[in-house]
């Protein structure tokens, strides 16, 4: 019941979200020039966008494939893609992403996948997921003040934050992963604080939970140490998949027959709004990217900028949405099919 109510605030919360980013972006604008602008946008550009879209989720299949055979769990591939589909589909409608992965979860466990290997597979996705994204937004920071100054003027302190927050969030989990005795004791620490300040109630089914919940970084911790060259691969895949959905924005800006601005400008642009928004407790980034968009691209895409705008965030997002919507239906009739057949078979026995 409880479950069901969360699914139905966060369908709620995500048809707000998309409502108030239909007002922001639209109120005031001329729709039909937008229209017209779309229409003339050359069609054989945006297809190879929507082919970096479905690259994108085939990525993380070919990940979590990859790390099921190092733990001797051989999966046909189509499967992990029906993982990774799930996995997009529940983090791009639940806030900051936390839907996806319990679903991942879920459906792994229906190919009697242990939930422990399940969480240490995924606790490795996100880590290198939002590694690549530090990577990437400290790059830019260190070594691209021109590009900073030239481009990103305007919205510094977001990406500031966003970089912050994602370095943080790595250097948290990485903590967590290599020194859980030492990050166990700060956060039994903090509740202790907490509580006597009455900013938590002193729970001790919290602590237990918790306590329970380090085991799986000890886990992750061994699982890297035994497999470097495995976590290796594992950033380098991570690293093409995130470049692949950037470079939709550069399919885009050839639709519109653009010129002028370099392709690396374009991705990294894209790279930028990522991760200024990554962490914000948003279904998707809606809203703030779209927001992001329009001020950091106008230089780039001058007066079609609201018609780029909803064909960079219609493929990289939305196409994302629909595609894995599509594949996590598939899902769950596969496996409602396959539970059918064997009950069938266990009648049939009897």
């Amino acid at each position: 019941m409880q479950d069901k109510k969360k699914a139905i605030g966060n369908i709620v919360f995500l048809f707000l979200v998309f409502a108030l980013t239909i007002y922001g972006v639209f109120h005031g604008e001329d729709l039909g020039a937008m229209m017209q602008a779309i229409r003339q946008a050359d069609i054989r550009w945006l297809v190879p966008g929507v082919i970096l879209v479905l690259f994108f989720i085939w990525g993380e299949s070919i990940i979590i494939w990859y790390m099921m055979r190092s733990f001797r769990i051989y999966l046909k591939k189509r499967i992990c893609f029906l993982f990774s589909s799930v996995g997009f589909f529940f983090s791009c409608i639940t806030p900051s992403a936390t839907g996806g992965q319990p679903m991942q979860i879920y459906y792994m466990n229906k190919e009697k996948i242990p939930i422990p290997v399940a969480t240490v597979i995924l606790m490795i996705v996100t880590i290198t997921y939002k590694l690549v994204l530090v990577v990437i937004g400290l790059g830019v920071l260190i070594f691209g003040q021109g590009f900073l100054h030239r481009y990103l003027e305007g919205i510094l302190p977001v990406f500031y934050l966003g970089l912050a927050l994602n370095v943080f969030c790595v250097s948290f989990m990485t903590l967590l992963v290599f020194h859980p005795v030492l990050a166990e004791r700060i956060i039994l620490t903090g509740m202790d604080w907490m509580e006597k300040l009455h900013l938590l109630k002193k729970k001790q089914s919290r602590r237990t939970k918790f306590q329970a919940s380090m085991e799986v970084y000890r886990e992750t911790a061994e699982y890297l140490k035994d497999h470097k060259i495995v976590i290796v691969n594992v950033i380098l895949i991570t690293f093409v998949q995130r470049i692949a959905l950037f470079t939709v924005t550069w399919m885009v800006y050839l639709a519109f027959r653009m010129k002028g601005t370099p392709m690396w400008d374009v991705v990294l642009l894209q790279a930028v709004i990522s991760v200024s928004v990554d962490m914000l407790p948003l279904p998707g980034g809606m809203g703030i990217s779209e927001s992001l968009f329009l001020k950091i691209f106008m230089s780039v895409f001058a007066s079609v900028t609201l018609p780029a705008m909803v064909l960079s965030r219609g493929l990289g997002y939305y196409s994302q949405l629909l595609i894995s919507a599509l594949f996590t239906v598939v899902a769950q009739l596969y496996y409602t099919m396959r539970t059918q057949r064997a009950a069938r078979g266990c009648e049939r026995l009897e």
